[in-house]
């Protein structure tokens, strides 16, 4: 019986417009309610639960997280906003990655589907700030219903959370009545969290409207450096050497910690690969052509690896994915480093090229036997499934936001003046290694005070409320020492 595969969907809810395609919005925005009171999670007593979306078992899924928050977090579930303390905005979805046989002696009569999916929640408080959000996904893929696994993983995070009393960081940003654009462009990485942001920002100051287009952090860069937007995000901070060479200069802002991970289009597969450096090398290099490559067995044992061509594929346009991927095999592989070495474009020994993280998922998943490299959350909104890479600590790492997180623990014992830092192939035992910041670059002087105000405003907004927000997309915060670090240098924006 062949894999159904899922119909890709434009967004994982229901949004109340369209944004471009490439960077297409796919969790609720954020509305403010007037009844919600709650200014910390150890306030919140009752709670609103609004529908989780149209998602293959959303519907279950939120019936778990209710019955969690009500058992375990102790929480009332009430019927309207208006009683609310705290409004639940949730999504989440779960698919069949494939089938396994139960008898070894019937394997045709006795298959059960092995499912993956993810929980996605966000909790809104007083005038429709976010006090908290996080996203779970199974460590594994698993035979038999994940949904209750899921939203108690979930639940017992915002517990742990919360017994630690943390308050929402809220930026008190200067009202205007002047009318303020910006046009920012750049990476596809973090593209689905910027238009997020922007969109609650605009919410709550309707004076100030920033565009973005996500056209990839090389054609952002070049963009900023030409004049053509006033901002460019990058997954790649500028080099020593293309800072000295630029007429201008230009201030770094980490923003958030993301994850690139290996996808893959195979069939029936019990359970999630394992990927190391040089496996991962080996393909792209051309050396690794098939499935069931004695190096991929070996790394994958007891796995029904097929005999088949991998399809790579890789970015074809200057993309910061591709550099925080290529600077990761570099660090690992010498021969990746003297014959591809890391940058935001490379040539590709062998594979196809697509444009921007949504391409390559897409192509990935209408593949069968591909493979390609993209941010988590299009891995996820593509239903695709993605391997474990070993770290640094040769540990098997799947991407989720605690190991994403533990990634960037030390990153402010390393990170240089102006927040530029690499991250990825990082020591600690459970770090994920292809893990990066990615960043806003802003010129230091940005050519009126009306711009320059409102650049401190977002940068403060970005640095304490958005935070909290980007767990629900898949992003990871930044850390509290860099996020403070970042907060004492908005003065150079004079």
């Amino acid at each position: 019986m062949p894999l159904k595969k899922p119909v890709l969907r434009r967004s994982f809810l229901r949004t109340s417009h369209k944004i471009a395609s490439c960077a297409v919005l796919f969790f609720l925005c954020i509305g403010g309610a007037a009844a919600q009171t709650a200014k910390t999670l150890v306030e919140i007593k009752k709670v609103y639960v609004e529908q989780f979306g149209e998602e293959n078992g959303a519907a279950k899924l939120r019936d778990a997280t209710i019955e969690q928050l009500r058992r375990k977090a102790k929480l009332e579930i009430v019927p309207a906003p208006q009683q609310a303390d705290a409004i639940v905005k949730g999504n989440g979805s779960i698919w069949v990655t494939g089938y396994i046989s139960s008898d070894l002696r019937s394997p045709s009569n006795t298959r059960q589907p092995v499912f993956h999916g993810f929980l996605s929640v966000e909790i809104i408080g007083k005038d429709g700030e976010p006090l908290w959000s996080y996203l779970v996904t199974p460590s594994k893929v698993r035979a038999g219903d994940i949904t209750k696994d899921l939203a108690v993983n979930l639940v017992a995070k915002f517990l742990e959370v919360r017994s630690r009393n943390e308050a929402a960081q809220t930026a008190t940003v200067a009202d205007s009545t002047k009318q303020v654009s910006l046009k920012a462009a750049g990476a596809t990485f973090p593209a689905p969290l910027y238009q997020k942001w922007f969109e609650s920002f605009h919410e709550r100051h309707q004076n100030v409207d920033i565009k973005y287009s996500a056209v990839g952090s090389e054609a952002g860069l070049q963009q900023l450096m030409e004049g053509k937007v006033d901002f460019a995000a990058s997954d790649m901070p500028l080099s020593d050497e293309r800072m000295t060479q630029s007429k201008k200069t230009f201030l770094h802002f980490a923003s958030v910690i993301g994850a690139v991970v290996p996808v893959y289009n195979l069939s029936d597969l019990d359970r999630n690969l394992n990927f190391t450096g040089e496996v991962l090398a080996g393909i792209y290099l051309g050396k690794i052509k098939k499935w069931d490559d004695a190096a991929i067995r070996g790394i994958n044992r007891g796995v029904a690896l097929p005999d088949a061509d991998i399809v790579a594929v890789h970015r074809s346009d200057g993309s910061g994915t591709t550099f925080v991927w290529s600077e990761y095999l570099s660090k690992l592989i010498p021969e990746w480093k003297t014959s591809v070495g890391a940058d935001t474009l490379v040539r590709w020994p062998v594979g196809t090229g697509a444009e921007g993280n949504e391409g390559v998922a897409a192509m990935v998943q209408r593949t069968p036997n591909s493979m390609g490299y993209v941010e988590l959350v299009y891995a996820l909104r593509h239903h695709l499934s993605f391997g474990a890479v070993r770290n640094a600590a040769g540990q098997f790492i799947a991407a989720d936001l605690p190991s994403v997180t533990d990634a960037a623990t030390d990153a402010s014992a390393t990170m240089k003046p102006d927040f530029r830092v690499s991250i990825t192939n990082a020591t600690r035992k459970d770090a994920y290694p292809i893990a990066s910041f990615t960043w806003w670059l802003l010129p230091k002087e940005p050519g009126s005070d009306d711009k320059a105000a409102v650049f401190r405003e977002v940068l403060q907004w970005m640095l304490s409320s958005g935070q909290k927000e980007c767990s629900a997309l898949g992003y990871a915060p930044l850390p509290r020492e860099v996020v403070n670090q970042q907060l004492q240098a908005l003065d150079k924006l004079k």
